[in-house]
């Protein structure tokens, strides 16, 4: 699936571990990615914790889609930042999941989180 995705690899959405409910994706903020307040664009790093989202929902085999996503920003991340979404499974029942995605960067107090993800999963077998 990763492979084919154009959108994130385009990002330079680089994917470290996938398996098992679990994945880890990383980006980093580049000027094309800040908007008119010198900060990242929510669009962005929204893409980010659903790339990760991805991930972990496929990790399992059949093809499986977002139904829906939901995302609070809890800090702004700039120019430059490296950012790391941690996602991993809450829950699994019949065709559907439930997923959190962590969004992070490392600053000079540890990791700071820049936002919180939650998403809703839906296999359908194949496309």
């Amino acid at each position: 699936m990763l492979d084919s995705d154009v959108a994130s690899a385009s990002l330079g959405i680089e994917v470290g571990h996938a398996r098992d409910g679990r994945a880890i994706a990383r980006m980093r903020i580049t000027e094309r990615m800040v908007n008119g307040h010198g900060i990242a664009h929510g669009g962005y790093v929204f893409l980010l914790a659903d790339t990760a989202f991805a991930c972990a929902c496929n990790s399992h085999g059949p093809v499986t889609v977002a139904a829906g996503a939901d995302i609070t920003f809890v800090a702004s991340a700039r120019l430059g930042d490296e950012l790391v979404a941690t996602a991993e499974e809450r829950t699994c029942y019949g065709r559907n999941g439930i997923y959190d995605v962590t969004v992070h960067r490392h600053g000079a107090d540890g990791r700071e989180v820049i936002a919180e993800f939650r998403g809703r999963s839906r296999t359908i077998g194949s496309i």
